[in-house]
């Protein structure tokens, strides 16, 4: 029996699809956690934090941010690549960072003992905090 080079391309193609379905070992929660904080730390040393734009559970480390000392205190402008941004101030009374224009507030969660997610609209941002009460290691 013979097969010509057709037959044999047809048959490893139909095995390619297969092959590229193995989502490979699934993380932990912990295993997630130091990924982000990888993740965060590859970014921040080139001046980019993780987010997650649009609405997506997608974070990447896309997104810019410039510091800036005012008369009303650290104001934080977080730039996405398509051009839109959002500005933010940081806060002395213990709830991070606020939005400081817009309409919409922002909301601050505790992700990690030395970070934090931020959400307006349908941005997300992560970046790293000082969290009151937690002991540095």
């Amino acid at each position: 029996m013979s097969l010509r080079i057709s037959e044999v391309l047809a048959a490893a193609g139909a095995l390619l699809p297969l092959a590229a379905c193995d989502p490979g070992p699934v993380k932990t929660k912990a295993e997630h956690a130091q990924d982000a904080r990888a993740q965060a730390a590859r970014g921040a040393a080139e001046g980019r934090i993780p987010c997650a734009l649009g609405g997506g559970d997608d974070f990447t480390t896309r997104c810019t941010i410039d510091r800036a000392q005012t008369q009303d205190g650290l104001m934080l402008t977080v730039r996405h690549p398509d051009g839109g941004f959002h500005r933010l101030r940081v806060t002395r009374d213990g709830r991070g960072v606020i939005a400081a224009d817009g309409a919409q507030a922002a909301t601050v969660t505790i992700i990690d003992k030395d970070a934090i997610e931020v959400t307006i609209d349908d941005a997300r941002y992560r970046l790293p905090a000082t969290i009151k009460g937690s002991a540095k290691r």
